[in-house]
Formats: C-alpha cells, sequence, structure tokens
C-alpha cells in the first residue's frame, strides 16, 4: 500500500504531469471530507465521502491541475480533504491532502499551489462536499474583517506617516522570511520618518501613544503585527521622558488607551516595573474604571499599574 502520493514521487518537484501519471492509473478516487491518518484506509472514518470513476476522473485530473516546480515549502497543517487514489485492483496508489482549498501535497518534495482553487471548491460543493466552500466562506469574513481593523490602524497613522505605515502593515506573504525582512525594514523606516517629523520627544510619544491606543478599542482584541511596531517605538523611548509626556498636558482618552497598553506591556514592566508616578497612576486607574476595557481592567485588578483594584 503506497502513501502520501509516493507513486507520484516523493523526491523532485510535484508537476501537473505527476499527478495525471497517477490518475491515468486510477479506477477509482475517494475523497474524504477530513483528514484520514495515513495509516487508515479511506473507509475507516464517518466523515462525508465522495467516489469518482469514469469520466469524472478527467474533470478530477483538469481541476487539480498545479502550478509546476511547488511552493517550495509544506504547510505546518495536515490538510483535508483527503485524496485517495485506487487502481483497477483496488490497491491505494496515492494519497493526497489539500490545504486551505488553495493547494496540495503528495504530488512531490513541497506542496504545490493549485491552478484554480476555487474551481475545485465549487466542483466538490456540486458533488455534496461543501465543506471547502463554507471554510473559504469563513476564511473570507475573517479576512474582510482583518483587513477593516488594519486599514484602521493606517488612518490613525499620525500626519505624514500613513504611507509607511502601509508598508509595515502589508500581509504576510507566502514566504515568511522574506516577509520578515520586510517587515524589519518597514519599522525601521517608520521608526526614522517618525522622529524626523517628530524631533520634540514629548510630543512624539503623546502621538505614538495616541495611536497605540487603537487597538484597545478593537473588538478582535490583541495585537497584530503592526500595531506592535508603534509599541516598539514607545519601548525605545526613556522611561523618564514617556512620564514627562504624560505629563506636559492631561492626556486624551486615547492616549490613556496606548498609555495602558504599554504599562501592561510584559517589556516594560520587565524593564521598569509596575509602579507608575503620581498623578499618572491615578489619572489612569480613574480611566480604567471609567471606561478601560476587560483587559485593562484585568491588569489593573493584577497591579500592573502600581496599584490593585477591584472593578
Amino acid at each position: 500500500m503506497i502513501f502520501q502520493g509516493t507513486a507520484a514521487g516523493a523526491d523532485g518537484p510535484p508537476t501537473t504531469a505527476r499527478l495525471r501519471a497517477v490518475l491515468n492509473r486510477a479506477a477509482r478516487v475517494v475523497i474524504v471530507e477530513g483528514q484520514v491518518p495515513s495509516d487508515e484506509d479511506d473507509d475507516s472514518t464517518g466523515a462525508p465521502r465522495i467516489d469518482v470513476t469514469g469520466a469524472d476522473l478527467a474533470d478530477l485530473a483538469e481541476l487539480l491541475a498545479i502550478v509546476d516546480g511547488g511552493t517550495g515549502d509544506r504547510c505546518r497543517c495536515n490538510g483535508w480533504p483527503t485524496i485517495m487514489v485506487h487502481d483497477a485492483n483496488g490497491e491505494l496508489i496515492a494519497r493526497w491532502t489539500l490545504h486551505h482549498q488553495t493547494g496540495i501535497r503528495g504530488l512531490g518534495d513541497c506542496d504545490a499551489d493549485l491552478r484554480d482553487g476555487p474551481a475545485l471548491t465549487e466542483w466538490l460543493a456540486g458533488h455534496g462536499l461543501t465543506g471547502s466552500r463554507e471554510a473559504q466562506a469563513e476564511l473570507a469574513a475573517e479576512e474582510a474583517v482583518a483587513e477593516r481593523r488594519r486599514a484602521r490602524w493606517v488612518r490613525s497613522a499620525p500626519a505624514g506617516l500613513t504611507e509607511a505605515a502601509e508598508a509595515v502593515a502589508q500581509p504576510p506573504g507566502r514566504d515568511g522570511e522574506a516577509w520578515s525582512r520586510d517587515l524589519r525594514d518597514a519599522e525601521d523606516r517608520l521608526a526614522a520618518l517618525t522622529r524626523r517629523l517628530h524631533p520634540d520627544g514629548i510630543e512624539r510619544i503623546r502621538a505614538l501613544l495616541a495611536w497605540a491606543g487603537v487597538p484597545a478599542r478593537e473588538p478582535t482584541g490583541g495585537l497584530m503585527w503592526y500595531d506592535r511596531a508603534v509599541e516598539l517605538q514607545l519601548l525605545a523611548e526613556p522611561s523618564d521622558l514617556i512620564f514627562a509626556a504624560c505629563a506636559a498636558q492631561p492626556p486624551t482618552p486615547a492616549q490613556l488607551d496606548g498609555a495602558a497598553g504599554l504599562f501592561g506591556s510584559l517589556e516594560w514592566t520587565g524593564a521598569h516595573g509596575r509602579q507608575l508616578p503620581e498623578p499618572l497612576k491615578s489619572l489612569l486607574i480613574a480611566h480604567i474604571e471609567a471606561h478601560g476595557t476587560e483587559p485593562m481592567r484585568f491588569r489593573m485588578r493584577h497591579g500592573y499599574y502600581g496599584a490593585e483594584r477591584t472593578v
């Protein structure tokens, strides 16, 4: 019994020719809407499935066409649906998995992109396997929410920083290492431009605190990579200068949101502890008691701002 597409060749890049060479030997393909462990056959799970035979095999071969050469990488997830290819004797000659409804594994030494993932998704749905279409719809909805949040952050950038902010906020690409390098470069350019446009430390910190307050009110919660770019700039500022910026004039609610995030971060407490000077401590706690989010209240209850309160 042959697993994980070894009939198509475990060595070398995946190609459509390899895929079709396997399917030319196929008498029956079972597509299971789920993960099938490599040590089990396709009858061992209760997941929805379809049998593909006859003329439908040619249609499937067209839909599974890939971008030759592969991605050079492997997705970390197990992948689904599972595609089980059987020959005329009923032997399992290949096992492939789809990944994120856009790629396939098992045709060579790395994953490969489908030439038309949406077409395959619709074909599967037309044959009763609707899971991929539903997953794609959920993913599209999540991506729309993420894009709206990203756009709000870019729009909130201080004057003159919008273009640099857009570069920092570019979504991750397939090549994670290249994206990380580009992100570091974009963060450096953003920090340099911030200092050039806002040379006065007090004014610069107040602008950054207001920007850092944006994620505090996001319903999805937590910090995105672009939020961290602002936090890192603040963490690079001297603590005395940050306290002076907060005392120069009464902080706005957005600046207090940003201060709450900064002073509650592990990097800040690890470097400076949890004690804040008065009257900043009282001002921040009063803001949190009146308008704070649950994460702010949690940190306040646990003394992150120098005093424990029950809210």
